[in-house]
């Protein structure tokens, strides 16, 4: 599917509703699937990744449905799992997959996780080396998908991570929760800590300072109601869009901004941008404001250290921003977008470059000089929905029109999102 996108006449206004946070559903699903009684998920995400933990929940003999426009999960306990009759499907979702893996390390059958081309082609050893120091059987296709898991008993380890991963600390918090003993897990910086307040708000002790957590085996989840909050990763695109769009204003209402997933907000607020957070409140958990975007002259900005775990899913849209921004914006310690669902720091780079931005690539990262006309080109989404997304946005202040290939990409994470973007800017040519 392509998608075509002109500049607007009168820039993005009004009211966007972003879809539900894409972290929050897979995690509502999973600690639901694990918990002792019912779940109901308000606002839960229907899109390709959240639809392949369901799938999956549902092949342990979880039984998960609607009641009007909730989903309501019926857990069955820590170990209350049935053993899949063919291998789970993760398709192109690396959360599903290494979050899954903690769950299944311990439970007393065997199972296998596969993943499509894209997520075959995933780095696993992060959890596969810290899984099996706690006893698990898991093998791997030289450290790739398909993961083949035979679960036992195991026991809790003292685990540094070397890349601060969300994924990596909540499959092994999982573990934790099912092993013997305490599981304690370092990070170099701190990774979005979704996981941690959700088995809180399930009921579990979770110990946490600074970028450890800490976790006792054996603790019983019971089944809450979870209201999830827009995600934040998919608000970030109207945001930019927002901020270099001419004579723009957008009001995006129930954002989730979480500290440590928010970290788009604080880079952009350093370059200039106009962003005003309005009725600052709590949902199961999670923070949550609305946010008026609203046209900013942007500067550049160093992009890098703490910050980038933060922001990881965010890079490719703050590169676009960056191509608007006056002077150079620099991202680096980024390295892990080379092992996304596609190398996006290549990827990013070619594809902009084609629409005349100023890019030099780096082995962590990028740099953009700044502001750089551009202008219409054809480009591939590279079946991603995160540079499809972020192409489609520069096409709005591109000179002529864009078409971005292969935008079907996006239903990954944001179902509806050429209807946002033309319920916000209008048809192309409008």
């Amino acid at each position: 599917m392509d998608l075509v996108v002109a500049p607007p006449s009168s820039g993005l206004r009004g009211t966007v509703h972003v879809p539900a946070d894409k972290s929050i559903s897979h995690r509502a699903l999973i600690l639901g699937g694990m918990a002792q009684g019912t779940t109901r998920i308000t606002n839960h995400l229907h899109s390709e990744d959240v639809n392949a933990t369901w799938n999956a929940l549902e092949a342990l003999g979880v039984s998960i449905g609607h009641e009007g426009r909730d989903v309501v999960v019926e857990g069955v306990g820590l170990r209350g799992f049935s053993p899949p009759s063919t291998p789970m499907e993760c398709a192109n979702s690396g959360t599903t997959m290494r979050i899954l893996a903690g769950l299944l390390a311990g439970q007393d059958f065997a199972s296998e996780l596969r993943g499509d081309e894209s997520l075959s082609r995933r780095p696993m050893g992060r959890i596969i080396d810290p899984l099996r120091a706690m006893g698990a059987s898991i093998e791997g296709t030289d450290g790739h998908p398909p993961l083949r898991i035979t679960g036992g008993p195991l026991k809790g380890v003292d685990h540094t991570l070397a890349v601060a991963s969300a994924q990596v600390k909540s499959c092994l918090l999982l573990a934790g929760l099912l092993a013997e003993g305490t599981t304690r897990i370092a990070e170099p910086a701190q990774s979005r800590d979704h996981t941690v307040r959700m088995l809180r708000h399930f009921g579990a002790h979770v110990e946490s300072h600074n970028c450890a957590h800490s976790i006792n085996g054996g603790q019983m989840l019971t089944g809450r109601a979870v209201e999830v909050c827009a995600d934040i990763s998919s608000a970030a695109f109207l945001v930019v869009g927002a901020l270099i769009v001419p004579d723009s204003e957008l009001l995006l209402p129930g954002v989730g901004v979480n500290p440590t997933r928010s970290g788009a907000l604080e880079v952009l607020g350093r370059m200039g941008a106009c962003i005003e957070r309005r009725s600052d409140r709590e949902t199961s958990g999670e923070p949550v404001a609305d946010l008026t975007v609203s046209t900013s002259s942007l500067s550049g900005a160093v992009i890098d250290g703490d910050v980038v775990p933060r922001l990881i899913d965010e890079i490719p849209i703050l590169a676009v921003a960056a191509t608007q921004a006056a002077g150079r914006t620099t991202i680096a310690d980024a390295a892990e977008l080379r092992v996304k669902e596609t190398d996006r720091i290549a990827a990013l780079a070619h594809e902009l470059r084609k629409m005349g931005a100023s890019i030099e690539e780096r082995p962590d990262g990028m740099i953009v000089e700044g502001p750089t006309p551009l202008r219409g080109a054809i480009c591939d989404g590279h079946g991603d929905h995160r540079i499809a997304m972020a192409l489609s946005i520069a096409g709005l202040v591109a000179d002529g029109e864009t078409t971005v290939r292969g935008t079907e990409c996006i239903d990954v994470s944001f179902p509806g999102f050429e209807q946002a973007l033309i319920g916000a800017a209008g048809p192309p040519g409008s």
